[in-house]
């Protein structure tokens, strides 16, 4: 277990090895469906403009243990900002991973002039949503829909 004064966020640079490992291993713990991201994935999430992919370290030892996608686009209606796919490693969860990487993005998306910031999370993720409602998000009475292509 890591505490909170031992972790350190940052954005994630390269798609390097390291990357795609962790993403190899966190992923799988946010969704058994959802693939892993292969190398050449995982370059066009971070060369992209529009997305930046934020890791949470253990700082002693500089393991990668959570990680968080923020996406930040223009509409005619304004800069808008969605947060996907935040994973904490199950090994560092309690610890204040998921707060400091939420909170990196919410950084992030008021510097880039977005008006709000989205996400989803599945009813049964039950510490996530608590955590989202303490960092001030509120539950929206909306419908999501979905479309699978293919």
């Amino acid at each position: 277990m890591i505490g909170a004064d031992a972790l350190r966020v940052e954005v994630a640079a390269a798609a390097d090895a390291e990357l795609v490992e962790a993403l190899g291993r966190l992923v799988p713990q946010l969704s058994r469906h959802a693939p892993t991201p292969t190398a050449a994935e995982v370059e066009v999430i971070v060369g992209s403009p529009a997305t930046t992919l934020f890791v949470a370290r253990d700082a002693s030892s500089s393991r990668i243990v959570g990680s968080l996608t923020l996406a930040v686009f223009c509409i005619p209606t304004g800069v808008r900002a969605w947060i996907e796919d935040v994973v904490v490693d199950e090994a560092a969860r309690g610890a204040g991973a998921g707060a400091a990487l939420v909170r990196a993005a919410l950084d992030r998306a008021e510097s880039l002039g977005a008006r709000t910031v989205d996400l989803t999370s599945r009813p049964d993720r039950e510490a996530a949503n608590r955590l989202y409602t303490r960092l001030g998000f509120a539950k929206r009475t909306t419908n999501v829909y979905r479309y699978s292509a293919g």
